[in-house]
């Protein structure tokens, strides 16, 4: 009887302690989560709020987000006394001058894009009677726009074997990569108060020739535009309409 009873007292107490255990890692569990969860939301606040995440690549299309034009310069066109000094500096540059002032001034007398003017044939060229056949790139317009005497002086020196108008020293034609790093760099040597690109000298064109009085439809058959509305941002910026506001 005695026996009985010392077995069922030591069963109890083995019974109590087990429950105790169980308590007491149920506790130490709980504490355990509450401060992971505690530490991961901290963790999640300070990445979404860190300037650094805010133009982090996104896992949809892992790109940085790009800013507006404006916050990397004031305008997208040039003026010509801006595009002189353009030029100037890369009849300063190196030993590929006479390519790099050439190609700055056909891009912005004929408005051509990058891709338009690396591709540039002699075939579209005619020295002779003051010609070049534009091929526009993205679906526009080509026409026949002419040669000038600038023009024609820049491009006599660049004629060769080649049927390309610019190349590189190897003979191959040049890409729209060295003309983006040939205008940047140009751009910094000339000192001009923000950086430029390519595409601005197609704009200084539309400026420049709006704001001398050509009307919408001839400009942008010469930029080979298919809208007037694609026209319309270069007459928009022209200051000779509003010459007459104002007789002092």
């Amino acid at each position: 009887m005695a026996e009985a009873v010392s077995s069922l007292h030591d069963a109890r107490k083995r019974a109590i302690t087990a429950q105790r255990h169980r308590e007491e890692q149920a506790t130490s569990c709980s504490i355990f989560c509450t401060i992971t969860n505690t530490h991961q939301a901290q963790s999640s606040g300070a990445h979404e709020k860190s300037p650094i995440n805010a133009a982090a690549p996104t896992t949809a299309n892992r790109t940085l987000r790009r800013l507006p034009n404006a916050s990397y310069r004031p305008r997208e066109y040039l003026t010509e006394a801006e595009i002189e000094r353009l030029i100037d500096a890369a009849r300063k540059r190196g030993r590929n001058s006479t390519r790099d002032v050439a190609a700055i001034l056909l891009a912005y007398r004929h408005g051509l894009r990058a891709a338009e003017l690396c591709s540039l044939r002699w075939s579209q060229v005619d020295l002779r009677h003051g010609r070049l056949h534009v091929n526009r790139a993205k679906g526009g317009i080509e026409s026949v726009h002419p040669l000038h005497g600038p023009e024609l002086r820049a491009l006599r020196p660049l004629q060769g074997q080649s049927p390309y108008v610019f190349i590189t020293e190897a003979g191959t034609p040049v890409t729209t990569a060295w003309f983006l790093r040939m205008v940047q760099r140009t751009g910094r040597a000339a000192k001009l108060p923000f950086p430029v690109h390519p595409h601005m000298l197609r704009h200084s064109t539309g400026y420049k020739l709006a704001n001398d009085g050509q009307d919408t439809r001839s400009l942008a058959h010469y930029l080979g535009h298919r809208s007037l509305q694609s026209t319309a941002r270069y007459t928009a910026l022209a200051p000779g309409r509003f010459a007459k506001f104002w007789k002092d």
